[in-house]
């Protein structure tokens, strides 16, 4: 009972002390919020307000049927030119797509041929050229045979593939960009607040209080776990339901009570690394160097950036017992397809296990680091 006390008070010591930084507490607000607004919304995977222009040369009901389908947001109002000048206004970038139809094009789609439709790509935007290319197509393809179905004119296709989205249907990457956002600096903050607040102990010479004080190398461990993830937990509902929810009107599919108590083994795991990383530093440049190293190498590996399925399979196996991979796999399953405690059972005890066992080895160091300061 004393050592829960003691765990307490200390606690209320590390908020006070983070509470006072006043440098730190924007620096958290900020990447809980603005961090992850713009993380959302200023890269995209769809194409957006991409030039085009048509060089005409059939003038048919059809042809300008399909100049009347492209609009914004996805594209700008095309433009007409001439197919001579082509060429010129691409190497000027004027326009990302260039629509070219040919003569005859309509006469010849009614009277069952299959005339074909030139699309000139400016390339050097490579994403955007390659998504907006099937765009265009499918575009062309669908207002085409809408057009010629009018006409009486037979377009039947062997099948048709119907496709439906469960999550996100209109394919909106700041859905998905947004919450790994979250889990990014989640990672990152909890680590730096953690590590900061034992070599800021170490630096101003308050650990020398401690260690004459009835206290063991646990309870002051434990304080500041406790403490800072408090500060994150705090900070990363705020930003679930300020940015995510209200801003980005990003939905949440699954218990939200369910994906907050996974974020509480992890965060049990962030801190004890933030223990040991601040443990095993002399300075705070030295502690920041680790940071790039190990945020870095969590982050590309946890499946939020890239699948872990298009890793290699040696690395698959060592992701396995990164925290950071089953946190982003029960948060996909838990926000995109609204999946139950059965569906993250396993990973919520991955997480736990790998967690605590971080963390012995950390209070392990932590006393080790405490003996020697005596």
């Amino acid at each position: 009972m004393r050592s829960l006390v003691n765990i307490f008070w200390l606690g209320i010591k590390e908020l006070k002390s983070v509470l006072s930084d006043k440098v730190l507490i924007v620096f958290v607000l900020y990447a809980f919020t603005w961090t992850i607004y713009q993380q959302a919304t200023g890269t995209s995977n769809e194409v957006n307000n991409a030039s085009i222009a048509f060089a005409d040369e059939d003038n048919s009901a059809l042809s300008k049927e399909l100049f009347g389908a492209f609009y914004p947001p996805r594209f700008q109002y095309p433009e007409v030119i001439q197919a001579g000048e082509i060429e010129r206004s691409m190497d000027e970038g004027r326009y990302m797509f260039v629509v070219v139809i040919p003569p005859r094009f309509e006469r010849d789609l009614r009277a069952g041929r299959r005339p074909e439709i030139q699309l000139n790509i400016d390339a050097t935007a490579m994403q955007q050229a390659g998504i907006g290319a099937g765009y265009i197509k499918n575009i062309i393809s669908q207002r085409t045979e809408t057009f010629l179905k009018r006409a009486d004119v037979d377009v039947r296709e062997p099948m048709n593939l119907v496709m439906r989205k469960l999550f996100n249907p209109n394919g909106l990457s700041a859905w998905f960009s947004s919450i790994v956002g979250i889990i990014n600096q989640l990672t990152l903050l909890t680590i730096v607040l953690t590590g900061a607040a034992v070599i800021r102990e170490r630096e101003h010479g308050t650990l020398e209080h401690l260690l004459v004080m009835p206290l063991n190398a646990f309870e002051i461990a434990m304080a500041k776990v406790w403490a800072n993830g408090l500060v994150i937990l705090i900070a990363t509902a705020l930003s679930l339901f300020l940015v995510v929810r209200m801003v980005l009107d990003v939905p949440f599919e699954g218990s939200m009570p369910l994906w907050f108590a996974g974020v509480l083994l992890y965060l049990f795991f962030a801190t004890a690394l933030g223990v040991f990383l601040g443990t095993i530093s002399r300075s705070m440049a030295q502690f920041a160097l680790l940071i790039v190293l190990m945020v870095v190498v969590l982050q590309l590996l946890s499946g939020g950036s890239t699948p872990v399925e298009s890793q290699p399979a040696w690395l698959q196996a060592i992701t396995y017992f990164l925290p950071s991979r089953h946190f982003v796999s029960f948060s996909q399953v838990i926000i995109y397809r609204g999946g139950g405690f059965m569906a993250v059972w396993r990973n919520f005890a991955m997480v736990s296990a790998i967690g605590l066992a971080f963390f012995s080895y950390s209070v392990v160091l932590f006393r080790k680091s405490i003996a020697v300061t005596k």
